[in-house]
């Protein structure tokens, strides 16, 4: 329970305000996105200044706001623009990720001297390529509330894009091959590009906890299995296209049906990302706040 907590994004209860509340945000000094925005809490009327920005949720002026509020642990949020922006591009990732990996794999399983096969085994490192940096786009864009779970994410899939251009500078390319085809007949290259399968593995491994996707949690398994009986020669041909197969089917499965889900689901609690990007004086402020707002509900 401790995990899902600290890596899904799921949103909280909704309430639709009548009429609408002021949900005031911190004007951003920089070109942030919502989650550099910072929930103000009360001050003194002498100190109020233009650095506060309210809008009104729910005004038809404001197009950049959904009307729905959500209740987070800090406070009132709502879905903007630039948050539907980074969830599309963030399932946008998967789907790439996903269909150019069915596409390279799909050269395991079609018919030898087929103009299809060439076309594929032809272009494997640019597919690896594409697949790649479409992970990459939503390694970036995950929501997930600890950090440094999130930047681990992304420095395996660092470590593995580095890996993989050194195994293809100094292995594949001196042997004649492309990075595929080495790591394919040279199982002990998975050690340079197994830290980017790595991320992947975490990403839907995320996934799985958070909504309970069975493809997902299926996929958190026949990943590694695949890469560690390749790499250390115990599981057969036979076995390792059955699980490649399977990868395959799933992949498309889980990347497809990111987009049957509301947009507020990924992006979680954003109240809990507005008050990490708080510096620790205003996190202490604001906390004493709700502290002593459940205390008078708690005497009413």
């Amino acid at each position: 329970m401790a995990t899902s907590r600290l890596l899904c994004s799921t949103a909280p209860t909704i309430f639709v305000p009548l009429p609408p509340p002021k949900l005031c945000l911190r004007a951003r000094a920089t070109k942030g996105g919502p989650l550099h925005s910072k929930p103000s809490f009360p001050r003194s009327s002498s100190s109020s200044s233009s650095s506060f920005k309210c809008k009104a949720v729910g005004d038809s002026s404001q197009t950049s706001f959904d009307p729905t509020v959500y209740q987070g642990i800090y406070g009132p949020w709502t879905v903007d623009s630039n948050d539907v922006r980074e969830v599309i591009l963030y399932r946008t990732g998967l789907v790439t990720a996903a269909a150019s990996f069915v596409v390279a794999a799909s050269a395991a399983f079609l018919p030898d001297n087929n103009w299809a096969t060439d076309l594929v085994k032809q272009n494997l490192d640019l597919l690896y390529a594409i697949g790649g940096g479409g992970l990459g786009v939503s390694l970036v864009l995950i929501h997930i509330y600890v950090t440094e779970i999130k930047r681990t994410l992304q420095a395996l899939w660092l470590l593995g894009v580095v890996g993989s251009f050194l195994a293809y500078t100094n292995l594949a390319g001196p042997a004649g091959e492309g990075l595929v085809p080495y790591v394919v007949h040279n199982p002990v290259a998975v050690w340079f590009v197994g830290p980017l399968f790595a991320a992947l593995t975490g990403l839907v491994f995320k996934e799985g906890l958070c909504y309970g996707k069975l493809e997902a949690g299926l996929l958190t398994f026949i990943i590694p299995t695949l890469l560690l009986g390749h790499l250390t020669g115990l599981m057969d041909d036979g076995v390792k296209l059955a699980l490649l197969g399977s990868w395959m089917a799933l992949f498309i499965v889980f990347a497809g049906r990111k987009f049957s889900q509301p947009i507020k689901d990924d992006i979680g609690d954003k109240s809990v990302f507005m008050f990490n990007s708080l510096p620790e004086n205003e996190k202490k402020a604001l906390i004493e706040k709700l502290e002593q707002q459940k205390l008078s509900q708690n005497l009413d």
